[in-house]
């Protein structure tokens, strides 16, 4: 059973479809990074694999589980970076951790709390307030909360934006030991060094389908 599995998938939200009947299949333990234009369908790909948008039509497969009848499993078993984090921005980076980890049951919240940001290198940032943060610290705290009830898949839309160079080794560091450790992961990004560094095979999605993929061994660079 793969990680994640997509067969002839479409959506669109009243006008021209956005994905226009996709296939794609990730299998555990890869890194798969999907690269396209603005517009092209990556945030809306990784929508639908999130449950946060239901498909028009086409079959959806995460951790083994079907979209459909399976949602909430589906919930359980994913962290989800997405483009605009869902933090709550009144509360403090430790409040908005222990949130999550109570909405996912993690066991010692406050132990999993401080382990996760220590290895993010955020720790002394948790008793400040989100909104006073920098948006590169933001995503720090989003990405805590993706890995903070041990996920088996990520999914990543572009949260490479706004980080600088020694948050971008962090975040190269954390992604590349969650594959190395039998997960998986699918990142988009328009970074195409970054992708190409990190994934295990890459791919471009073009006119609501993937017109391209290859392993990244194979490519000529």
């Amino acid at each position: 059973m793969s990680a994640i599995r997509v067969v002839g998938l479409w959506k669109g939200y009243g006008g021209p479809p956005v994905l226009r009947g996709l296939d794609l299949d990730v299998s555990w333990g890869e890194f798969l990074v999907i690269f396209g234009a603005n517009g092209a369908g990556k945030t809306t790909l990784l929508k639908v694999l999130s449950t946060l948008a239901r498909p028009d039509s086409g079959e959806v497969w995460v951790a083994g589980f079907e979209r459909r009848r399976e949602a909430q499993a589906i919930r359980r078993s994913i962290g989800v970076v997405a483009h605009r984090g869902f933090l709550y921005d009144d509360l403090t980076a430790y409040e908005n951790l222990a949130f999550y980890g109570r909405m996912f049951g993690v066991s010692n919240v406050r132990e999993r709390v401080r382990q996760v940001a220590a290895r993010l290198g955020m720790e002394h940032r948790l008793d400040q307030r989100v909104r006073t943060l920098s948006h590169g610290m933001q995503k720090r705290i989003s990405l805590a909360a993706a890995i903070l009830h041990d996920p088996p898949i990520l999914l990543l839309d572009e949260p490479e934006a706004g980080l600088d160079q020694e948050a971008l080794g962090m975040l190269s560091r954390v992604l590349q030991d969650w594959k190395g450790e039998g997960r998986a992961v699918l990142m988009t990004t328009h970074n195409l060094e970054q992708g190409l560094a990190l994934g295990d095979r890459v791919a471009i999605l073009a006119q609501g389908k993937i017109a391209y993929q290859e392993e990244r061994t194979a490519l000529d660079l």
